[in-house]
């Protein structure tokens, strides 16, 4: 949702200023995304009877999406 994205993006800025810069790189984002992502993933009754967690699943997306 548009929402996720611009919580991903506010929360990648307060990690980025946390680490003492005024700019985001990709690990800011990447730090950030389990918590701002979690609650917005809805596990279907295979991933939960397979005891794969939301963060698994965002780690695996993560993984998929090239850095630029």
């Amino acid at each position: 949702s548009p929402r996720a994205g611009i919580a991903l993006l506010q929360c990648a800025k307060v990690s980025a200023l946390f680490q003492g810069r005024s700019f985001v790189l990709p690990e800011d984002v990447k730090t950030v995304a389990p918590g701002v992502l979690r609650h917005r993933l809805v596990l279907s009754y295979e991933a939960a009877a397979d005891n794969i967690t939301t963060d698994e699943i965002i780690a695996r997306i993560l993984d998929f999406v090239p850095v630029p």
